[in-house]
C-alpha cells in the first residue's frame, strides 16, 4: 500500500474507534500598537490525532513541533532560558482561549506526500517513517498500527 494509502487507513481507524483528538494552535504576535507591544497568543487551527512524530488530521498529515499545556500566568522563577519559553508559550496558548490543562501543538509543519516530506521516506519500496532523529527507518505501517493502537486503548496510567 502506498503512504496515502496508509494514512487514510489510520483515519478511518482512528474515526471507527472515535480516538482522541489533541488542539493545533499557530503563535500570533499582535501588532505594536501606539509603540506598545501586545502580549503573543495561541489561536486554535483545528485538531489532529496525535501519532508521535505526525499529527493527523482528516484531510492532512503534519510533522509535530513542540507540545504545550495551556495555563495561567503566574510569577515563577526559572533555572533555564528554554523553561521561561516554554512557561511563554503555555501562557499565550491561555490566553488564546484554550482550556486550563488542555494539550496544545505549536510549531507543526504540513507534510507533502508526493514527493516524500521529512520524516515520511520510501525504503526499498516501502513507506517508511523516521521517529526520531537518531533513529533509524520504520516501516510506516507497523508504525501507524503501534501508535493508533496506543492511542485507542492507552496503557494503564499514561
Amino acid at each position: 500500500m502506498n503512504t496515502a494509502g496508509l494514512l487514510d487507513a489510520a483515519r478511518a481507524r482512528l474515526t471507527a474507534e472515535a480516538a482522541p483528538r489533541e488542539a493545533l494552535g499557530e503563535l500570533v504576535v499582535p501588532r505594536r500598537i501606539l509603540g506598545v507591544a501586545r502580549a503573543a497568543r495561541i489561536e486554535r487551527r483545528g485538531t489532529a490525532w496525535h501519532l508521535g512524530a505526525l499529527l493527523l488530521t482528516d484531510d492532512a498529515v503534519l510533522a509535530t513541533g513542540e507540545i504545550v499545556r495551556a495555563r495561567q500566568e503566574a510569577r515563577r522563577g526559572y533555572t533555564a532560558e528554554s523553561q521561561r519559553q516554554r512557561s511563554e508559550l503555555a501562557f499565550a496558548a491561555r490566553r488564546g482561549g484554550f482550556a486550563e490543562g488542555e494539550t496544545v501543538h505549536v510549531g507543526w509543519r504540513a507534510l507533502r506526500l508526493d514527493p516524500l516530506d521529512a520524516p515520511l521516506a520510501v525504503q526499498d519500496g516501502i513507506p517508511s517513517i523516521r521517529w526520531s532523529a537518531a533513529g533509524a527507518l520504520m516501516p510506516l505501517q507497523v508504525y501507524l498500527d503501534e501508535r493508533v493502537a496506543l492511542l485507542i486503548d492507552p496503557p494503564a496510567g499514561a
